[in-house]
């Protein structure tokens, strides 16, 4: 149940879904951490953090990507942008997009991950959509839920997957350092590109045009 405590034990046994050797993954991340680097920082327990970060209660490098460029940036860019009462196009300040990089990875070996998609997906470890549809302000308890999952999924599952809050219809996905070899994941060879430059603004814009979104105009 959402903000409810996780039971002591599983229902049912999660289904494993296996990404294999050659999946591309799209991720923007900090132009300032490698493209394949797992984010070390846990999450404060309460305060900020993203759905199924790290913790002080669970520690353990994590990092987000998306199985098609969309699922990437909507999940990363446009998860909390609300559309506007008057129909106007949503705008994504621009401060969101600093420092902002799009790169493209590929598996390098066969991931083996939870997935949180269908209905019974999510039966089996208790929950329904919340878990995976919740606002920012809820990720305390999705964070929890997911720790919970983890410490009863084994370290066979090296990550979870999920239907991307605005782009339902892409996956989005996070990965765990302390499940995943070393090499699991490696660059695709295409060129990364800087968000917050004309080029990738412009690409950004492209993108989000089909969500009825804009980067905010410079002041």
């Amino acid at each position: 149940m959402p903000k409810s405590r996780p039971p002591q034990a599983l229902p049912r046994r999660p289904r494993r879904q296996v990404l294999t050797a050659g999946t591309l993954l799209f991720r923007i991340h900090a132009a300032a951490r490698e493209a394949t680097a797992f984010n070390p920082v846990p999450a404060d327990c309460l305060y900020g953090g993203g759905r199924f970060d790290a913790t002080r209660c669970d520690p353990y490098g994590y990092l987000y990507a998306g199985l098609s460029v969309e699922a990437a940036v909507c999940e990363t860019l446009l998860r909390s942008v609300p559309f506007e009462p008057s129909a106007a196009p949503r705008l994504l300040p621009r401060r969101t997009v600093r420092g902002r990089r799009l790169s493209v990875l590929r598996l390098a070996r066969d991931v083996e991950v939870v997935p949180l998609v269908s209905g019974r997906d999510l039966a089996a470890v208790a929950q329904d959509a919340w878990l995976v549809q919740a606002e920012a302000a809820d990720y305390p308890y999705t964070r929890d839920w997911g720790h919970w999952i983890r410490a009863r999924t084994g370290p066979a599952a090296q990550g979870f997957l999920w239907p991307s809050k605005r782009e339902p219809a892409d996956r989005a996905l996070v990965l765990f350092s302390d499940r995943c070899p070393a090499d699991a994941l490696r660059d695709a060879g295409v060129p990364p590109l800087d968000l917050d430059t004309p080029e990738g603004e412009s690409w950004l814009n492209t993108i989000l045009e089909g969500y009825h979104a804009a980067v905010a105009p410079a002041p």
